[in-house]
């Protein structure tokens, strides 16, 4: 399975969110995942790494 890239502004949003908050709730993610154009086991992984 290829590893996925993101954009410079989708890990700008990445990184904005977890220095605000550390955990995001399910809601929260698919939120943030929609608004950046990832899924919301992307966003989960992310924030687990």
């Amino acid at each position: 399975k290829r590893r996925v890239l993101f954009t410079k502004q989708q890990t700008f949003e990445l990184e904005r969110r977890f220095r605000q908050q550390r955990y995001l709730s399910a809601p929260e993610r698919e939120h943030l995942a929609s608004a950046i154009n990832l899924s919301a086991t992307q966003v989960k992984i992310w924030f687990q790494n």
